[in-house]
């Protein structure tokens, strides 16, 4: 391999226009939300002055995903996607406009603006599961990794960004002003929704289970766990993602560290965030190295491991330069598990499943860390900071070692090879080499 071939794979922004226009168009909706997540936050602060308020947004935020998000899956099951991805996305976008109104009208409601947080968090969780499925219809198998690499990188990059923006503009102009830029944002990403070609869900002629009206009204989500627990791969991704996540998700551990070992400092506890974000886009810079692989199941299983062990050095380090490499070595490991296990959902979901899958693998997403994040805290307040980040991380490690030994399909998975192209934009299927069927293995 090449040091070219180990930097980020440029290939799907090349042979994709519609992909490639929907990266960008999702990029600048990353760096807009960053914007107003920034907003949101100061905003119900100077409303209130109450962390009990300034907490409730992460509930205005997360209840409507984890509820619509299930509702999503079975939409994109059932409609075209690229349709439902254009409603949702407008009404994100009116959404952003309430904001501005309710700023530039100086509301003194915090009722009004977290219920307009709520609506906007509505709408991107009916349209989330629809959204994820876009790249595997959009690319080459062989290119879906590294598609979901360049996504991962830009959100990782409105991470860094975002925030930093936020404080300037706020600074100089306000809130109406961090809120149009939302809108601004939201607006482009319509446009590349609006220019993709349909994108119905399809059946192909692997898939032994008929697809009818009596079976997609049984229930947002039950088919897609019926075909995820009948499918070794796609259950033993999750539970990797699950054990990593549950057991050692460190976000709610870092302000007890920071005090033990760092005296509080608040620069340093912004260190330990920003180095984890370092390492998660450095290793979507260059993700070329993994990307290209076609062991992506035993990919996932080593970066999940290593999450793990990482997060336990933590736990072990004196030194604030070994803490962060540590950290950075974690965010590493996080970047190339989420892209491998993307792709391998993505391609191992039958493409008429893959929006109730899509919308599971959502809120795992969601209440993985959230959980991960209540234990972390419980186990370091009847214990001790340290030892929860040890065995949290050792825990981890050892559960994705025995979901690998167990599960031999997801150990020996590889990616399909790509048929020499994408589909021309006009046309909506994928190639065949997309939706093939191993039932062995499913």
């Amino acid at each position: 391999m090449t040091w070219r071939e180990r930097l980020i794979d440029l290939r799907p922004l090349h042979t994709s226009r519609p992909f490639r226009d929907l990266w960008i168009g999702s990029s600048l909706a990353s760096l807009g939300q960053q914007l107003a997540v920034v907003a949101v936050l100061l905003q119900v602060w100077d409303l209130t002055h109450s962390s009990l308020w300034t907490g409730a947004i992460g509930l205005a935020t997360a209840v409507p995903l984890l509820v619509l998000g299930l509702v999503g899956g079975s939409l994109a099951d059932a409609v075209d996607r690229r349709t439902l991805v254009r409603a949702t996305t407008a009404g994100q976008v009116l959404t952003a406009a309430g904001l501005v109104a309710q700023a530039a009208a100086g509301n003194r409601s915090v009722l009004l603006l977290l219920a307009l947080v709520a609506a906007q968090s509505g709408c991107a969780a009916l349209g989330a599961p629809a959204r994820r499925t876009f790249p595997v219809r959009l690319l080459p198998a062989d290119q879906v990794a590294a598609g979901l690499a360049l996504q991962n990188v830009a959100f990782q990059a409105a991470m860094l960004a975002g925030p930093a923006l936020a404080g300037v503009v706020l600074a100089q102009w306000g809130y109406p002003t961090a809120y149009a830029i939302q809108a601004l944002a939201g607006v482009a990403s319509l446009i590349a929704v609006v220019r993709l070609p349909p994108m119905p869900a399809q059946r192909t002629t692997g898939d032994r289970q008929p697809v009818d009206g009596a079976r997609r009204r049984r229930g947002p989500t039950r088919g897609g766990w019926r075909i995820i627990f009948q499918r070794p791969t796609l259950w033993g991704s999750f539970a990797t993602d699950l054990a990593a996540t549950v057991l050692a998700m460190p976000i709610a551990i870092f302000p007890l560290i920071n005090e033990i070992r760092f005296e509080g400092s608040p620069r340093t506890l912004g260190l330990f965030l920003s180095a984890v974000a370092v390492g998660g886009l450095s290793a979507g810079l260059l993700s070329g190295t993994v990307t290209r692989l076609h062991r992506s199941g035993l990919v996932q299983l080593v970066a999940a491991t290593v999450w793990g062990l990482a997060l336990a050095g933590f736990g072990l380090a004196g030194p604030l330069w070994l803490a962060l490499c540590c950290l950075a070595v974690a965010g590493a490991a996080d970047t190339v598990s989420v892209v491998t296990r993307g792709a391998l959902v993505q391609l191992e979901a039958p493409d008429h499943y893959r929006g109730r899958v899509s919308s599971v693998e959502h809120v795992i997403g969601i209440a993985g860390p959230e959980v991960g994040n209540f234990r972390g805290g419980l186990l370091a307040s009847l214990t001790s900071a340290p030892t929860a980040l040890i065995a949290g991380g050792l825990g981890a490690a050892l559960s994705v070692v025995a979901v690998g030994l167990v599960n031999r399909p997801l150990r020996d998975y590889r990616t399909p090879s790509g048929d020499g192209g994408p589909p021309p934009p006009d046309v909506p299927s994928a190639p065949p080499a997309q939706e093939t069927v191993l039932d062995e293995t499913r």
